[in-house]
């Protein structure tokens, strides 16, 4: 049990991103037509409304791509106390923040701009911890 008190901030910050891209990868996978109906309104006023369809999925497979290695990267951690799994996941974690910074920049939605930035602090402050 000395590796969970030896690690215990790295992996409770792995946790809350677990538990936010799990969540999130089974909302849009589970209400496909929903979230792509969600997004068109959302970015019709835009210059990317006609990209929305193929943003969708990349969007869906990057969330997916971070949970993996996220989860990978927790494990490892827990059973030998390597993080490069989880600072991997971590990095790809905030390039999708990132992209999605960019479409809510593209439809001028402030708001949810200042809240992706309370979720990158979050995540660089996960990747200085495992410096």
């Amino acid at each position: 049990m000395q590796i969970l008190s030896n690690y215990n901030s790295i992996l409770l910050v792995l946790l809350f991103f677990i538990i936010t891209y799990l969540f999130s990868v089974i909302e849009k996978v589970t209400d496909i037509k929903g979230y792509t109906n969600f997004l068109k309104s959302h970015f019709k006023n835009t210059k990317i409304k006609n990209l929305i369809p193929i943003g969708f999925y990349i969007l869906v497979v990057m969330e997916f791509t971070s949970l993996v290695l996220l989860l990978i990267g927790a494990y490892l951690v827990i059973k030998l106390e390597s993080n490069v799994i989880a600072k991997i996941g971590l990095e790809f974690s905030a390039l999708t923040l990132l992209v999605m910074l960019i479409g809510q920049r593209f439809a001028k939605d402030y708001q949810g701009a200042m809240l992706l930035a309370v979720y990158f602090i979050l995540n660089v402050f996960g990747l200085f911890l495992m410096q």
